[in-house]
């Protein structure tokens, strides 16, 4: 099963419109969605390591105007929906707290959030529902996913084809590792 999987991900990779279903994705997972852009990324640029660059540059542009959709829905639907929940149960002034504290450490949390399996959604709908200043929400998601989207690529342009040779020998060590990764960002989201 994981390796028709497999074998379905690299044929979509080296699709014609391979880099719009990138983009979909790493816009919806800045936000919302709970799949990471690099489910696609990897493939794509394993398929075609000579459009790295390329790739890495749509997951980046896509990313960070996802994460301003969730700046927006943290700005604007938590006034609506999250603050008049908060305040019928008495924790209006926890609130307070916990934003002064995540504008305190904003830049940081955005940057490691951006670079790491940490799910980014959260990050970017806690920066706009806390009013964290927008430019340094934008400068620190574009350094952050950067960083993150440009490493990945660089090392598998320079290593892709014995990294796809390491995966595809190894795939279900490979999955198994995935989802250990994705399942240890929920639970830091859930208990940190």
């Amino acid at each position: 099963m994981l390796r028709s999987l497999y074998d379905w991900t690299m044929r979509l990779a080296d699709h014609p419109r391979a880099l719009w279903a990138l983009a979909m994705v790493a816009f919806i997972e800045s936000s919302f969605f709970p799949i990471p852009p690099d489910i696609i990324m990897i493939p794509m640029i394993l398929a075609q390591p000579r459009r790295a660059w390329l790739i890495a540059t749509v997951a980046l542009v896509a990313s960070v105007l996802g994460g301003l959709f969730g700046y927006a829905i943290g700005a604007f639907a938590f006034e609506a929906i999250g603050q008049p929940i908060l305040s019928s149960m008495g924790k209006a002034d926890a609130m307070e707290a916990f934003n002064t504290r995540f504008n305190d450490f904003g830049f940081w949390a955005v940057l490691i959030a951006g670079m790491t399996p940490f799910p980014y959604k959260v990050i970017t709908i806690m920066s706009g529902w806390t009013g964290m200043p927008l430019l340094t929400f934008m400068a620190t998601s574009v350094l952050a996913r950067g960083l993150r989207f440009f490493i990945v690529a660089a090392l598998l342009r320079a290593f892709g084809a014995p990294a796809r040779a390491f995966i595809e020998k190894r795939l279900g060590l490979m999955f198994v590792l995935f989802v250990l990764i994705l399942l240890a960002g929920f639970y830091v989201v859930k208990y940190i």
